[in-house]
């Protein structure tokens, strides 16, 4: 059961990853929630696990918002151990704090623990089947969070982007700039999602439905969260270039000099879906949720990712 706070006192929230896209986003889509506490990876390491419980017991919060992961997608066939400690492990250690806490777990997943072989958007109730390490290891950690005792919401999402970090969007507005052809894959299908709308969406739910709700009949569970529409690597290239034209950026490249390629073109060491796509309907039905375009969320952050271009 949520342990009760005294009337008027704000909840406290931890955070951990604070340095990554989404951990960046939430200390500040959470700071009107009540006291947030975001950790990087040397304050709380989550492959540190005595460690983290301990920062966990001293802190005491009523909120946990697991924002760390290792995300090295081709370094992790390489680096499973810690991979699965990180991404694995560490997730139902912050689940059993939490149960014992009688505080909320947040958990970010990922569409890496598909394989990508269906025709249409992956929901909640299809069966995972992860292709990579990093896949398989984010697959341990949310099914760890869900066999828990811990409320929790476990929340998979895609193709995260943002001002903060490094990301595909500032990665080809770079290139962009620097090169007159581009040579992007173009068989690969998901959801560009800005960190922002993680973040956002994120807050909304807590504030709404166990800050200032009925917190026995919050509806924890698994999730998909991203923007709303679909596109493949190499038209989304082509839309940070559309975007960034128009905004006044000289570049090198236009949109029309991106080449489509297979993924077979540009292999890696790690496998990726070739559907990334997520059915979001039971998120957005549960709790009145309404989520943007993907265009829209590039729109939003472009001006950010454009001031962080090396002045010529």
């Amino acid at each position: 059961m949520p342990r009760e706070r005294k009337h008027g006192t704000p909840p406290t929230l931890l955070v951990t990853g604070c340095n990554g896209q989404i951990g960046f986003e939430l200390s500040r889509s959470l700071a009107p929630l009540g006291r947030v506490v975001a950790l990087d990876r040397a304050a709380c390491n989550l492959a540190d696990l005595d460690q983290m419980r301990g920062v966990v017991r001293d802190i005491a919060p009523d909120i946990i918002v697991n924002a760390a992961a290792y995300t090295a997608v081709d370094k992790a066939e390489g680096d499973a151990e810690l991979a699965f400690a990180i991404n694995g492990i560490a997730p139902g250690v912050l689940a059993e704090e939490a149960s014992v806490l009688g505080a909320m777990l947040v958990h970010y997943s990922t569409d890496y623990v598909f394989d990508g072989t269906k025709d249409g958007a992956y929901t909640e109730t299809d069966t995972p089947d992860p292709i990579s390490v990093y896949g398989q290891s984010k697959l341990a950690g949310e099914a760890a969070v869900l066999a828990s005792e811990a409320r929790a919401l476990v929340v998979r999402t895609s193709w995260v982007f943002g001002s903060h970090g490094n990301n595909f969007a500032k990665t080809m507005l770079k290139l962009g700039c620097e090169r007159e052809r581009l040579r992007v894959v173009a068989d690969q299908f998901g959801a560009p999602t800005s960190a922002a709308l993680v973040a956002d969406v994120t807050a909304q739910i807590l504030a709404r439905h166990w800050i200032f709700g009925d917190r026995t009949e919050f509806p924890d569970g698994l999730y998909h969260l991203t923007a709303s529409g679909a596109t493949n690597w190499h038209a989304y290239a082509q839309e940070v270039l559309r975007q960034a034209g128009t905004l006044g950026v000289s570049l090198k490249a236009a949109p029309t000099c991106v080449e489509p390629i297979v993924s077979a073109d540009y292999p890696l060491p790690a496998r990726r879906p070739a559907n990334s796509r997520l059915a979001t309907a039971k998120l957005c039905q549960t709790f009145g949720i309404h989520l943007p375009a993907w265009r829209d969320g590039l729109h939003s952050v472009m001006p950010q990712l454009i001031a962080q271009l090396p002045r010529s």
